[in-house]
């Protein structure tokens, strides 16, 4: 079957840091981006930021640029944010998504892990 399991996720005071972890399992992802969004209560989901395995190509959300930074570990085929200088609206449920480079659909999406950042 094919999993995407986050973990990582806590409370955490503002301008601290946190960081996530997607591990990938069941098929062969090579050709997948991989990405990350984000929910708070009462808001939509919003994507955060996607990343190929190469880590050649990067993108982010304007609101967590310069502060979040996403990577791959190819030998144990997860995704990682490292999220620096937290602010409480940062607060959400965050969620691992794959999507095929060649489709626009997010196939596969992990259960999410929260992140809370006090004030």
């Amino acid at each position: 079957q094919v999993q995407l399991v986050e973990s990582g996720g806590g409370l955490v005071q503002a301008g601290g840091s946190l960081r996530l972890s997607c591990a990938a399992s069941g098929r062969d992802f090579s050709n997948y981006f991989m990405n990350w969004f984000r929910q708070a209560p009462g808001k939509e989901r919003e994507f955060v930021a996607s990343i190929n395995w190469s880590g050649s190509i990067t993108n982010y959300a304007d609101s967590v640029k310069g502060r979040f930074t996403i990577s791959t570990d190819n030998s144990k085929s997860t995704v990682h944010l490292q999220m620096n200088s937290l602010k409480p609206e940062d607060t959400a449920v965050y969620s691992c998504a794959a999507r095929n480079r060649y489709s626009v659909e997010y196939h596969y999406w992990g259960q999410g892990t929260q992140v809370t950042v006090s004030s």
